[in-house]
């Protein structure tokens, strides 16, 4: 059985990973960060002197989002976790490195982004910015890495104060109006349909370095935030704060289809909605009103 590392495995995509068929297909290690802080070098150093894996699965990250309790020093503080990771590429084996669709900068977002985008436009957030180095790195490196980059990605465990479709299940099962700042397309991955495609690219070489992890169908917020309410059975308002369309979010995953083939699968929307809905309804109890109130 192939021993896979899992970095960021309290974090939201990690705990995703961690209930999917691949603790069942292989041996997952999912150190804490007192085990391993691979912002710290000698921590790092000290971990991989004791282990070594078939493939890595990075999904540690210091976050920036709207929540985020320390938003200092993330561009120095993400660098550092991605290369101290990529010195000990000889003991990591593969290394899927989780990225994002901020690599094209979120000022110049085009519909249905390919990968051949990238470098257009360099970020100006930081968050873009430390995806755009990495990103550059790993286009000529010598380390055995593929550049996953996801887009939209939303689950069991997200962060429903901020985060649009948790966000807008919890505030129906509170009774609560479903709130957007304005209207966009998504390439929304749910977080489940990830784990196949991790399994394939552990299991195969891939021809390029990086790929666009999105699904094939595009959903507008919108449209989303319709379709919650319609679950909910209620009749609850949507308000949107700004009208008209905010530039989209979304990437052509022609290429890792190509790659994948007929392996590949998504669920389709409604389902999903449908399975994550039942799944906060059977946790309403743990859910704290609160922090749904207002809109960060």
């Amino acid at each position: 059985m192939k021993k896979i590392l899992l970095t960021g495995g309290s974090g939201f995509i990690g705990k995703n990973i961690k209930e999917s068929v691949l603790s069942q297909t292989y041996e997952l290690y999912a150190p804490s960060h007192a085990e391993l802080d691979l912002a710290d070098t000698e921590s790092t150093d000290s971990y991989f002197s004791l282990h070594r894996f078939d493939a890595v699965i990075h999904a540690a990250v210091k976050p920036g989002h709207r929540n985020a309790p320390d938003l200092t020093n993330l561009f120095y503080t993400n660098n550092r976790i991605f290369f101290n990771l990529l010195r000990h590429a000889d003991r990591c084996g593969r290394i899927l490195n989780l990225g994002s669709g901020a690599i094209y900068d979120m000022r110049h977002y085009m519909p249905m982004m390919s990968e051949d985008y990238f470098g257009q436009h360099i970020p100006i957030d930081e968050h873009g910015y430390n995806k755009y180095v990495c990103g550059r790195y790993m286009e000529h490196c010598p380390e055995d890495i593929v550049d996953l980059r996801i887009f939209g990605i939303f689950g069991k465990y997200e962060d429903y104060a901020i985060r649009f479709i948790s966000n807008a299940i919890c505030k129906t099962l509170f009774d609560l109006p479903v709130t957007l700042r304005q209207d966009r397309d998504f390439s929304y991955l749910y977080a489940p349909d990830l784990a196949s495609i991790l399994a394939w690219f552990i299991e195969n070489k891939p021809r390029y370095r990086a790929y666009n992890i999105t699904p094939d169908e595009v959903s507008s917020l919108l449209d989303l935030g319709r379709k919650v309410i319609k679950l909910s059975g209620k009749d609850l308002p949507m308000k949107v704060g700004t009208d008209g369309m905010g530039l989209p979010y979304t990437g052509s995953n022609a290429r890792l289809r190509e790659e994948m083939g007929a392996v590949l699968h998504f669920t389709p929307m409604q389902k999903a909605l449908e399975e994550l809905y039942s799944w906060y309804g059977s946790i309403k109890d743990t859910l704290n009103r609160n922090c749904l109130l207002y809109d960060k």
